[in-house]
């Protein structure tokens, strides 16, 4: 018997009997007649040479810019409307070949720096001498590798803090999106954040030109530094990063000061401090002895000028020294000066006692 459904009904048997067939697919063709509704929704066709589905997804899904011309690759439900329409219900478009992932680079490049994320002025120092270090890689790449190995070489003491995430592919941009969110709400948080992942094609270097993920680098409190790719290569999160290495191996060395020419530089400084030193302290020793002498000098003369004035004083005191003037043939009188009066007589020999007999001015 020929089974009746009610159109609602008959609409459900046909996307369960769709999910239960397919699940998932994943369609490859060309954008045609893209629009975004309210700000919310995304409707597309992809298209062949020989056929076309519609297609839509929400706004908040679509990570890259798309627009027609574009060749991508969709995964998607297959489900029936409840209009009839059939449609692709997209949950991720990926860009194929360079010239849509160019193209969306452009388009996405002019938005965010009419947004001002690439502004210079926005842009961080890294610290001179960081002792604690946030790294966002895939631990089994090549370019992680290259990283630590010259970070390591060039010095130590340094804290890494390693978040291992896939740096290509459908899941990797979420990754590291949550690596960078991480490290920012850590009670200590990392001084930098390194972002490393070697060479690759487009496709493989796409992840890095997410919009979603140059606006997590954007938005951390912690300084980013990015080393991806080769030196030829660009990405959108090098443009918005705070400094942006062109090798992971160049990110180690712009990071991490080399521990040998610090060593070097130490050496000379500590030579060129103690000649330094010894010049001050000849200078010092010069000057000292300069004082010294000039000290002894005026000493000297103030002793000698002391000498002269007490040689000149005992002089003088030996001047009004009675005992002097008697040895010279002088004597001493004592008694009044009126005829008939005693009179004491000293000299040097002998004291006489005489009487005046007579007494007359000079």
């Amino acid at each position: 018997m020929t089974p009746l459904f009610s159109v609602s009904d008959f609409l459900a048997v046909v996307n369960q009997s769709l999910e239960v067939a397919f699940g998932a697919v994943e369609v490859e063709g060309e954008i045609a007649s893209f629009t975004v509704n309210h700000q919310k929704y995304v409707f597309f066709d992809l298209k062949d040479a020989s056929g076309s589905v519609g297609c839509f997804m929400t706004v908040w899904q679509l990570r890259t810019p798309l627009e027609d011309g574009m060749k991508v690759v969709v995964r998607a439900m297959p489900k029936v409307t409840p209009w009839g329409k059939f449609s692709l219900t997209v949950t991720e478009v990926r860009l194929v070949g360079e010239g849509s992932l160019k193209k969306s680079f452009e388009l996405l490049k002019t938005k965010l720096d009419e947004e001002g994320l690439f502004d210079p002025g926005r842009k961080r120092a890294l610290p001179g001498m960081p002792t604690r270090v946030g790294v966002v890689s895939s631990t089994a790449a090549a370019g992680y590798a290259d990283f630590m190995k010259i970070a390591s070489d060039r010095f130590s003491g340094v804290t890494f803090l390693v978040a291992n995430v896939q740096v290509q592919g459908s899941v990797a941009a979420e990754q590291i999106i949550r690596a960078i969110e991480h490290f920012n709400q850590l009670q200590e948080p990392p001084e930098v954040l390194v972002m490393v992942r070697g060479g690759g094609s487009a496709d493989d270097l796409a992840v890095f030109n997410d919009e979603p993920l140059v606006r997590a680098i954007a938005a951390s409190r912690v300084p980013v530094l990015t080393g991806i790719g080769h030196e030829t290569d660009e990405s959108l999160c090098d443009l918005v990063a705070d400094v942006a290495a062109v090798t992971p191996s160049n990110a180690a060395q712009m990071l991490l000061p080399d521990k040998h020419v610090l060593i070097a530089r130490f050496h000379e400084e500590a030579r060129q401090a103690a000649l330094t030193y010894g010049r001050a302290v000849g200078a010092a020793r010069e000057s000292i002895e300069t004082v010294c002498r000039a000290a002894l000098h005026s000493w000297s003369e103030r002793l000698e000028q002391t000498v002269q004035q007490l040689t000149a004083t005992r002089a003088l005191v030996r001047e009004y020294d009675p005992e002097a003037v008697l040895s010279r043939g002088y004597a001493i009188l004592s008694g009044t000066r009126r005829v008939g009066e005693m009179l004491g007589i000293v000299t040097k020999e002998a004291t006489i006692t005489a009487r005046i007999e007579t007494y007359e001015e000079r």
